[in-house]
C-alpha cells in the first residue's frame, strides 16, 4: 500500500472485531511510526500499549464509570469553547452520523448506546496510549500528533484499522491502575487498533472534508 492509498483508506473505526493483533505486527508498526519527526529530535513521546486481560480490566473500569455517570478527568483538559464554525461542523457530524445509523432525534436510548462505544473502547483488542512529560508544551503535543498519524498509516500497511480518540484517555486513573505510567507523564491520546467489524453500520459512515479552495491559501505560485 502506498502512502496516498493509506491516507485515503484510513478511517476512524468505531467497531472492532475481538480478533487479537499479533505482537510482532504491533512492534513493526511502532518501529516504522517512531520515525516521525520531532522538535530537535526530542522524541517527546512515551508509548504504552495495552491488550489482553490488562485492556479488559481498563474496559470494565470505563464501563462502570460510564454507567455511574462518573465525570471524565483527562490529564489534558478537553476543549469546551470551540469557535462557531467548528461547532457547526461537529453538529453536522452528529446529525449525519445519527441519520446514517437510523437514530432519530430525541431517541436518547439509541444515542447513549452509540456514545457508549467510546467507553467500550470500540471493542478494540489493542489500545495505544501516547504520553509526554507534564512540563512539555503544545509544541511537543504537535510531535505526538505527527506520531499518531504515522501509527495509523503504518497500521494500514498491515491491514490494521484504527481509531484515535480523546475519550480513550478520559479516565487516566483507571488506566494507571492497570499500567505503571509515571505520575509525571500526561496521558495525551489513545489510539485503538484492530480489525474492523464489517457488519457494523458504524464502520460504513465516512466524514466529508472541507473543499481545498476553502482550506488552502496559496500565495506567490
Amino acid at each position: 500500500m502506498n502512502i496516498l492509498e493509506a491516507l485515503n483508506s484510513r478511517f476512524t473505526c468505531r467497531a472492532f472485531k475481538p480478533d487479537p493483533v499479533n505482537k510482532e505486527i504491533i512492534l513493526k508498526i511502532m518501529e516504522n511510526a517512531t520515525r516521525s519527526p520531532s522538535w530537535a529530535n526530542t522524541q517527546p513521546w512515551e508509548i504504552y500499549i495495552a491488550g489482553g486481560d490488562v485492556l479488559e480490566s481498563i474496559r470494565d473500569g470505563y464501563m462502570e464509570s460510564f454507567k455511574s455517570d462518573v465525570p471524565t478527568d483527562p490529564d489534558i483538559p478537553f476543549m469546551s469553547d470551540w469557535p462557531v464554525q467548528h461547532q457547526e461542523r461537529m453538529k453536522e457530524l452528529g446529525i449525519k452520523l445519527y441519520k446514517h445509523l437510523g437514530i432519530s432525534k430525541g431517541d436518547r436510548e439509541a444515542i447513549e448506546a452509540s456514545w457508549k462505544l467510546n467507553f467500550k473502547l470500540f471493542g478494540a483488542p489493542i489500545v495505544i496510549y501516547l504520553c509526554m512529560h507534564e512540563t512539555l508544551s503544545e509544541w511537543s503535543m504537535f510531535d505526538l500528533g505527527s506520531l499518531s498519524q504515522s501509527i495509523m498509516l503504518a497500521a494500514q500497511e498491515y491491514g490494521i484499522d484504527s481509531a484515535p480518540a480523546v475519550n480513550l484517555v478520559a479516565y487516566p486513573k483507571i488506566i494507571r491502575e492497570e499500567i505503571e505510567i509515571p505520575d509525571e507523564l500526561s496521558l495525551v491520546l489513545g489510539i485503538a487498533l484492530g480489525y474492523k467489524d464489517i457488519e457494523s453500520s458504524q464502520n460504513t459512515f465516512r466524514t466529508m472534508r472541507r473543499p481545498l479552495d476553502e482550506v488552502v491559501h496559496i500565495n506567490g505560485i
